[in-house]
């Protein structure tokens, strides 16, 4: 099983952003994320992992909020995609929409 899950975690609260920047607080996730060993495609508009079971992907939404449980209030949205019988699709969705319009898609 193949699930993915896109998803935007960040404070929105004073006590934990620069005026308006909040790269901090997500660099402390996107850290963590690394360190899981999770496969994971970061985005200008959220991140992408790709896990085996939907428990898993769960474990990372938990493990990110972690990061930023200090803050006095976080918003974050998930996205999911759950296919049986496929992996790696991190990489071969797109590779299978590269392959329709014959080329590399901007990386």
């Amino acid at each position: 099983m193949s699930v993915l899950l896109e998803f935007a975690m960040f404070p929105t609260s004073d006590n934990c952003r620069e005026g308006s920047s909040v790269s901090k607080q997500v660099a402390k996730i996107i850290d963590a994320i690394d360190k899981s060993g999770v496969k994971y495609q970061l985005t200008p508009m959220g991140t992408i992992i790709e896990t085996n079971t939907m428990r898993e992907a769960l474990d990372i939404i938990e493990l990110a909020y972690e990061q930023v449980k200090e803050c006095e209030r976080v918003y974050s949205s998930l996205k999911f995609d759950i296919r049986h019988n496929s992996e790696d699709r991190l990489k071969n969705k797109i590779k299978s929409v590269e392959k329709n319009i014959g080329r590399e898609v901007q990386k």
